[in-house]
């Protein structure tokens, strides 16, 4: 056997690896990748993002490499039979003086299996693990090619193709295209792979499952408090209103009459200056005061979105079922939500949570409680939205500063206070859950 045989057959290897990675790479390719390549203006990138937009294009740039891997190891079986096969029957004969038949089939035997693990090593798993690891510089080195298998096997693509699609109608199963389509549960996987592989920063990761969660959070959830809304009596007198607007850090305030329970309206603050400066004098609070839109506080987060763009309202009144007041919604709270993880933050200046030198974790009270898994590596399963309100409904009463108890099996120490709400709390993330799910703990 001479060396151009053997050339042969190296090449029709190298064949069946670069559809094996063409194929893969079609499909491990992400089509953000393709267009920023595209859009910097690589021709490449240019020519083969058609085919990655257009699920029928993908499916025949697909079959056509399926095409070649088939022809390619048909070819290098019968080729390596044919030249191979022949001349081992041969010398078997001669070296282990059997019958000619006898040779051929042992030859046969031992040039499939040779074959075979060369095809599978070389031409299959090789390619395939690096187009995974490498899909955009694969689907672009090998798009030529491709380009012009396409052409060739056009008609094999046509009948093969309208084979399939003939074969799976009438077994009554409809045909899927290729097409990267993930649910919010996957998106979820893969941001946590993302950060386990060092491409995500924790606060990144975090900012992406606000946004993944915001229709599962509802208007108390994303909501300042009651305790933290700075409301006006609607009696006030328009030199305290104007005194008001100067020293609120607010660009508005809810007006309420007779209780806070009972809000009437909002000022927005600009507006008292746009009366001041067309009248000359100070406006009282029914002159500047707009209607306010009520929202229940089981309403989630696109909900909310939806009603302030059909009211075109930046800012909701948060009730309860019973139509008192729970809080207030803008849509500055919802945007924190989604790009820092907290509502109030800016506003009431609380800590964030943070890892300290000693190996605990500062977590704020009114961190959500799904939030720790981030910080802790595991979340509290409650009814309340809060780190703060599942403490102090699993204790059932306020603990106070300093204390030490353990909820759900996570040691916790009450660092800090402000009057009858938990501030923060002290955690130490490297213990192991314990058994019993409350139990108080002395200090030594």
């Amino acid at each position: 056997m001479n060396i151009t045989a053997f050339a042969i057959l190296f090449l029709l290897i190298a064949v069946n690896s670069l559809y094996v990675a063409a194929e893969f790479a079609a499909i491990g390719i992400r089509r953000s990748q393709l267009l920023g390549l595209a859009e910097n203006g690589h021709w490449l990138a240019k020519e083969l993002l058609p085919i990655v937009e257009d699920p029928t294009h993908l499916d025949q740039y697909i079959a056509a490499s399926q095409i070649g891997i088939t022809l390619s190891s048909l070819i290098l079986g019968a080729y390596g039979q044919a030249t191979l096969g022949q001349n081992l029957a041969f010398l078997l004969e001669k070296i282990l003086n059997i019958e000619p038949l006898a040779a051929q089939s042992a030859a046969v035997v031992v040039v499939l299996i040779l074959l075979t693990g060369l095809q599978v090593v070389f031409g299959e798993l090789i390619p395939k693990s690096l187009a995974l690891q490498y899909p955009i510089q694969f689907a672009l080195y090998t798009y030529l090619p491709m380009r012009w298998s396409l052409k060739c096997y056009s008609v094999f693509i046509a009948f093969l193709n309208g084979s399939g699609v003939i074969l799976l109608r009438s077994l009554g199963i409809k045909r899927s295209q290729h097409q990267h389509v993930y649910s919010p549960w996957e998106i979820g996987m893969l941001i946590a792979e993302s950060r386990e592989a060092g491409l995500l920063k924790l606060h990144e990761q975090q900012r992406l499952y606000q946004a993944l969660s915001l229709n599962k959070r509802t208007a108390r959830q994303l909501m300042v408090p009651r305790r933290f809304v700075a409301a006006v009596d609607v009696k006030t007198s328009p030199q305290q209103l104007f005194q008001l607007a100067i020293e609120s850090p607010f660009s508005s305030l809810p007006v309420y009459s007779e209780s806070s329970d009972n809000i009437i309206g909002i000022i927005h603050i600009k507006d008292i200056a746009s009366h001041f400066s067309r009248y000359k004098i100070l406006p009282a609070v029914r002159e500047v005061m707009r209607l306010t839109v009520n929202v229940l506080d089981k309403i989630t987060g696109d909900r909310l979105l939806t009603i302030m763009r059909q009211q075109r309202s930046r800012k909701l009144i948060v009730v309860d079922e019973y139509g008192v007041m729970q809080g207030l919604v803008t849509l500055d709270d919802i945007l924190i939500t989604l790009t820092e993880g907290t509502t109030e933050e800016s506003k009431t200046k609380r800590a964030q949570p943070e890892y300290l030198a000693d190996g605990r974790v500062r977590l704020p009270g009114l961190l959500r409680t799904e939030e720790m898994v981030l910080w802790v590596g595991m979340a509290w399963h409650s009814q309340s939205n809060t780190v703060a309100g599942h403490i102090i409904s699993v204790l059932q009463r306020i603990p106070s500063q300093g204390e030490r108890i353990i909820i759900d099996g996570l040691e916790v120490e009450i660092e800090k206070l402000d009057g009858p709400v938990i501030h923060s709390i002290l955690v130490d993330a490297h213990l192991l859950p314990k058994t019993t799910p409350v139990e108080e703990k002395n200090e030594v």
